[in-house]
């Protein structure tokens, strides 16, 4: 579903969805009209992304357009909020209020670079980021030991990108046909030596674990939960991790 119409429909609902933007899509003639026609209608959260090549989905005859990439739409977005302006020059009546997010993967070599790039997508306007799913920790904790020494983790919130794994054989698909995320084999090996009928829940316990880890890493803001096909275990997933109640925070996601 078109991820503006479902934010539309999520407002309505009384909740305060994030509004995933792809380059991969349209133009930086229809984005600019979709970041503005999401801000009426109260959606101020956008995750801007470059979007995944269309060979790796099914419909690998789609033409892709990428005008822009996701450094190029955050710049984009911020000019709109900021300098109340399109591209072209041509002014606004109204900015819109945007809170501009962005993706960064810790496991995609060259490892060196990866907190370089975040920082350039800090300076095109990012002020939260989503990581890609984080099953390797000490991977992880190399990369945001370089985001701290940046003093990235000062300037944006970053949400650690964690989620079950259904069994071994999800964990295998997902690391070989799923473009950048990466399993280590002891995730593997340890849910395939699971007693039987029990990987989904091994699955469960391995994503508790890894948010508990987190939570002890300075400069984690949060979690984004991605459960595909599992949305029901997401409410366990928070509730046994011992993220309930949230505590109060001021200048939150959205503020």
């Amino acid at each position: 579903m078109s991820s503006v119409a479902i934010c539309a429909l999520l407002i309505r609902a009384g909740y305060e969805p994030v509004f995933q933007v792809s380059c991969r899509d349209r133009n930086r003639i229809a984005i600019q009209g979709d970041l503005l026609g999401a801000a009426a209608m109260g959606v101020r959260n956008v995750l801007c992304l470059t979007g995944d090549d269309v060979t790796v989905g099914d419909q690998p005859e789609a033409k892709r357009v990428f005008d822009l990439d996701s450094i190029q739409l955050l710049r984009t977005a911020a000019t709109l909020r900021d300098k109340g302006m399109f591209l072209s020059g041509r002014k606004l009546t109204v900015p819109p209020q945007l809170f501009l997010g962005a993706a960064a993967n810790p496991f995609a070599p060259p490892f060196d670079w990866r907190p370089l790039r975040l920082a350039k997508k800090i300076e095109a306007g990012a002020q939260f980021i989503q990581t890609q799913y984080c099953f390797d920790m000490p991977r992880f904790r190399t990369f945001m030991a370089k985001v701290r020494d940046l003093g990235l983790h000062e300037k944006v919130f970053i949400l650690a990108g964690v989620g079950p794994l259904r069994s071994a054989k999800t964990a295998e698909y997902m690391r070989t046909k799923v473009p950048g995320v990466h399993i280590p084999d002891e995730v593997v090996e340890r849910l395939k030596n699971a007693p039987k009928g029990k990987q989904l829940e091994e699955g469960k316990k391995i994503c508790v674990e890894i948010i508990q880890q987190m939570r002890e890493i300075e400069g984690i803001a949060g979690v984004h939960v991605m459960a595909y096909r599992q949305e029901e275990l997401v409410a366990e997933i928070i509730e046994e991790a011992g993220l309930l109640p949230r505590p109060f925070r001021p200048n939150q996601l959205s503020e």
